[in-house]
Formats: structure tokens, sequence, C-alpha cells
């Protein structure tokens, strides 16, 4: 397995990551057993980069002890990284990136984990009620006690991503992109110029890129798919013609379509380090085989001429991602 430097502040892991949160969180039952043994396939297969968070799920369900334990026998081998920024409330889920949370949240994720220290620790969400600079500073705090390493920002904008790297260097940048979910490269400017690493979540568009999209109605109730709009009747059609489109250009170059989709990421920049979750050890073994995969100029060309700006249908039901500033 290649591997990729994230920033510049030394974090260098697998150019194939792996996201935890789909074993516990948003597509449907949870199969703890087959999760356990996608992870550990993965670290077989050279993946060194593992992410996770507070809110993948609390109580039995919790994604980080998962994670956790089934990397035990080689935690000095990997990097974790999970985050905070959420609280369960009242009302329900919201925002919460005041310094004591931050604090407790990580002594939390310290224990779940099984840990000692923090490989990277991210910012989930900005939450506009706290001053990113006080955000920023309590992670410098946290990486001056040991117990993190590199500090790493998600969905956040160039204004909130220049201000929190002028008190603490950030590592990595987390946001959605994918052949279906274009509009992070707006950003890539400051990014490269601050020296910020990206991870793409998602980046086989929730599953849909894997060829296996079933029409919204067939998803359990607890699937996040079941209300997506790239789902939805008219959207869906559109969506399954692109990956079929996609899936005659990966069979012409004897690999899968989420081996092209995923190749196409690393093809971005070598800046790039992508995180496809899974709950199977086949599928692991499929995206790892990813970075092995080399796209042409008139690869690249033709899937740009399939998908120019990205899937049909917008990335949730409802506009509830902050804006980018």
């Amino acid at each position: 397995m290649q591997h990729r430097k994230l920033g510049t502040q030394g974090l260098t892991v697998s150019a194939i990551g792996y996201g935890a949160m789909g074993l516990t969180q948003g597509y449907g039952p949870s199969d703890e057993e087959a999760g356990v043994a996608a992870i550990r396939r993965a670290h077989e297969l050279g993946v060194t980069f593992f992410d996770t968070a507070e809110v993948y799920g609390w109580g039995s369900s919790n994604n980080e002890v998962l994670l956790g334990k089934a990397v035990s026998d080689f935690r000095d081998e990997v990097v974790l990284a999970t985050k905070f920024g959420f609280a369960q409330t009242e009302q329900g889920l919201g925002l919460n990136s005041r310094p004591d949370n931050i604090r407790k949240v990580t002594d939390s994720s310290l224990r779940y984990l099984g840990v000692d220290q923090i490989d990277v620790l991210y910012q989930h969400r900005v939450d506009p009620d706290v001053p990113i600079e006080d955000v920023a500073g309590t992670v410098r705090e946290l990486i001056d006690a040991g117990k993190v390493k590199y500090f790493g920002l998600s969905e956040a904008g160039p204004q909130t991503i220049r201000k929190a790297h002028a008190v603490q260097p950030v590592s990595v940048l987390q946001t959605e992109y994918s052949l279906f979910e274009r509009d992070v490269e707006q950003l890539f400017p400051v990014l490269e110029e601050l020296g910020i690493g990206f991870v793409p979540y998602s980046p086989l568009g929730r599953g849909f890129i894997t060829g296996s999209a079933k029409p919204a109605a067939e998803y359990d109730a607890t699937d996040f798919r079941k209300t997506n709009p790239r789902w939805q009747p008219g959207n869906f059609e559109k969506n399954v013609e692109a990956v079929e489109q996609l899936g005659r250009l990966a069979t012409a170059k004897g690999i899968t379509v989420s081996q092209l989709a995923l190749a196409w990421l690393l093809a971005q920049g070598e800046h790039i380090v992508p995180i496809p979750g899974t709950r199977s050890a086949a599928r692991m073994e499929e995206n790892a085989h990813a970075a092995d995969v080399t796209l042409t100029e008139a690869d690249l060309a033709a899937i740009h001429e399939i998908l120019p700006n990205g899937g049909f249908g917008a990335r949730y039901a409802e506009e509830h991602i902050p804006n980018w500033v």
C-alpha cells in the first residue's frame, strides 16, 4: 500500500483509509462481527488510517469502542482519528465545541478507543457559538499535554480554516467528496496554500457508486439512503445510468467501478486520502486495491464526460450543513 502525507505537520497514512461510521450508524442494522473482520482485513492489506467519531453511536453501539477493540492487537501500526463537536440534548442532536466539552470528549475517546493518544482529533462540525480560535487553542493544549497528535477540521470553510490554522496548524480537512459530490473543490486552493491535507468521506457516494444501489423505498427505515435525494425517483434513474457508464469504463480497464471512483479521487492530488467504509472484508480488499490503479488522461476525460458536475440530487434531504465561511 502506498503512503501519502496529509499536511505539513508530519501526518503520513496509507493512500486508502477506512471510515468506520457505517458500522454503527446510517446504513441499517449493524453487524459488529463483520465490521471487525473488515477492519482487520484492512490492516492486513496495508491500510493504516482508521476514522471514527464520538457521535457514531453512543451506549451499546459505541463506534469508538468497536474500532478500539478491532485494532488493539496492532494499535501502534495505525493512525486513529476521531471527532468532537456534537452533543445530545433534549431537543435532539446539537453542536457543542466549548472548550470544557472538547476536553471531556477527548478524555472519553481516549478511554473508549483504549489508547494513550489520539492521532488525529477533528472538530466534527463548526460551532457558530464558539470562536474557532478557542477551539484551536483547546486542541493545542491537548497536543501539548500529549493527548492528541494532530488537529483536523471537518466541513469547514476558508475563513474558519485560516483562523484555526493561525492558532494551531491544521493537518487535515475532512469533507464529503466523490464523483457525485464536488463542491469542496472550491477549497482546494486554500488547502494547498496552507499545506493542509484532505480526507474525502463518503468517497463512493454513500454506496451508490458501488453499483449496488436500490430505490429508496427498499432500504431499512434506519438507513440514511431511504430519504436521500439521490435515491429518490427521477434522480435515482439518472444516477444509476451514470454508474452503469462508469462501470463500462471500469470493465474495460479490468477493475471495478468502486476502484475507478477511488482512483479518480487519488488522481485529484497527492494530498488526498479517501476513507471508504464497509462491513465486508471482501469489499475492503476491493477498495484497498484501488491504490494500485493508474488512470490515464483519456480515462479522466471519459469520467468527466459522464459526470462533469457530480451526481443528480442534493446530498441531504434537508440542507443542514453550515455555510463554508
